[in-house]
């Protein structure tokens, strides 16, 4: 799944390096966004690779989550004066890409730390009021 996830993040992260060299590093505020995106693509990349522990899961879903949030906000309002449409190989790619980024990360953060019991995780009132009985 790790490896799902990283190859998420950095297909979205190419995506956004590509368009940045295709015209967009001339818009203000996105431009740079999106060579913060590229880096930080390969930076996750390589976290989730190289280090076994649930920061680089957290990180590759929240890079996915809010790459992909940017785009909805984009296409629909705007987002700092630009306003995409969902047409186009480079935009499917990376919303693609988004959404497997954030579908791996999550399911590898549950296969290897699974999901914490509900018998263990209660109120801590629950346990003096059962012990009163």
């Amino acid at each position: 799944m790790r490896l799902l996830a990283a190859a998420g993040v950095l297909v979205s992260g190419a995506v956004h390096l590509w368009l940045w060299f295709d015209g967009f590093r001339a818009i203000s505020v996105i431009g740079p966004a999106f060579m913060v995106n590229a880096v930080a693509a390969v930076v996750i990349t390589a976290l989730l690779l190289l280090w076994s522990h649930w920061v680089p899961l957290l990180l590759a879903t929240g890079f996915g989550a809010s790459t992909l949030a940017a785009f909805v906000i984009s296409a629909t309002v705007g987002l700092f004066g630009v306003h995409e449409r969902w047409t186009g190989g480079a935009v499917l790619t990376a919303a693609f890409a988004e959404l497997l980024a954030i579908g791996a990360s999550i399911a590898a953060l549950v296969h290897e730390y699974g999901v914490p019991n509900r018998e263990l995780v209660r109120h801590p009132l629950a346990t003096v009021h059962a012990s009163r009985s």
